[in-house]
């Protein structure tokens, strides 16, 4: 299924290129060797590649088809959602409808069409998605996700929650815990200002707290973590998020670690993270009277694709 599902991505991307004239082509492609390609930002301003604010509403369509190829249903959704909240943020501050459009870069590295390892990614204000593809196979991560406001307190929107559900299973695995699993997940009384690994090209985990093991969570504890890591996951296609999830039971479940930093309390800064052998999820909530999220997923053996494209290399040699 996930060569299918490649092909139809490969299909996707490929779609978006021929839309492009000349000027936005050299705009959006880069060599896979780019050194760009591993540069990323989560914060506001100009990146390199192509913004949605500078395409045809036909080209904005196919671009933003890429994030439903390469984020899956769900992810989908949620991506999408980001760059909607995004207006919504402008609007409450502004009162303007639009200041400048969607300031979200679109770029391709490499020829999709070739037989080498290439990948694209979308990176803008609260939103990173880095896909790599060599044959059949993708990388998915750095995988970035932030909503300002975590929940919008006016206006048509009001209500909205858009990453309610890392920041509410975060919540209930903290408050499921005995007292003395507590004292050893919690791991610092004030939460850092941003998630620990920032936009760095290699997450290192020497920086993140221990925290609590799975091994020593209850049943109804464990049960929630695995929710959690599932929610983070499922900003892949199903059956790459379905293939994460294995490979972090593999690597073993009791392996697993959960730190939280900060105050319990809604309102209030906090921060969390979810270790394992092969992953690590962040989530800080500390801005703007807490009200402003930051979280993202990293595959310690293939950010970048960094094990899929040893693979290959493996396999050329």
């Amino acid at each position: 299924m996930s060569a299918h599902d490649v092909q139809l991505m490969r299909q996707a991307v490929l779609r978006f290129l021929g839309s492009l004239d000349t000027g936005r082509s050299a705009a959006a492609t880069a060599e896979f060797g780019s050194p760009e390609r591993t540069e990323w930002s989560y914060l506001p301003g100009p990146r390199p590649g192509l913004p949605l604010v500078e395409m045809t509403s036909k080209q904005q369509e196919l671009a933003l088809a890429l994030l439903d190829a390469g984020c899956g249903l769900a992810g989908a959704r949620t991506a999408r959602g980001v760059i909607e909240l995004e207006r919504v943020r402008r609007r409450l501050v502004t009162g303007v409808e639009e200041i400048d459009g969607d300031r979200y870069w679109f770029r391709v590295f490499g020829d999709p069409a070739g037989s080498a390892p290439w990948a694209w990614r979308v990176n803008g204000h609260h939103l990173a998605v880095h896909i790599t593809v060599s044959g059949d196979s993708i990388a998915v991560t750095p995988s970035f996700l932030g909503a300002e406001p975590a929940m919008v307190l006016s206006g048509p929107r009001r209500g909205l929650r858009l990453l309610a559900e890392e920041e509410d299973l975060g919540r209930a695995l903290l408050a499921d815990l005995a007292p003395h699993q507590r004292s050893i997940a919690i791991t610092g009384e004030v939460a850092p200002d941003d998630v620990l690994t920032r936009n760095d090209p290699v997450a290192e985990l020497d920086r993140i707290p221990l925290g609590l093991s799975c091994a020593d969570m209850s049943a109804s504890s464990r049960n929630l973590l695995e929710r959690l890591v599932r929610r983070y996951f499922d900003r892949a296609p199903g059956w790459y998020g379905d293939a994460c999830w294995r490979h972090a039971l593999d690597a073993g479940l009791d392996k697993v670690t959960f730190a939280w930093m900060g105050s319990d309390q809604r309102g209030q800064g906090h921060y969390y993270c979810v270790a394992g052998p092969t992953f690590l999820l962040e989530y800080d909530n500390t801005q703007d009277e807490a009200n402003h999220i930051h979280s993202v997923w990293r595959d310690l053996r293939d950010d970048w694709g960094g094990d899929l494209l040893a693979r290959h290399y493996a396999d050329r040699h």
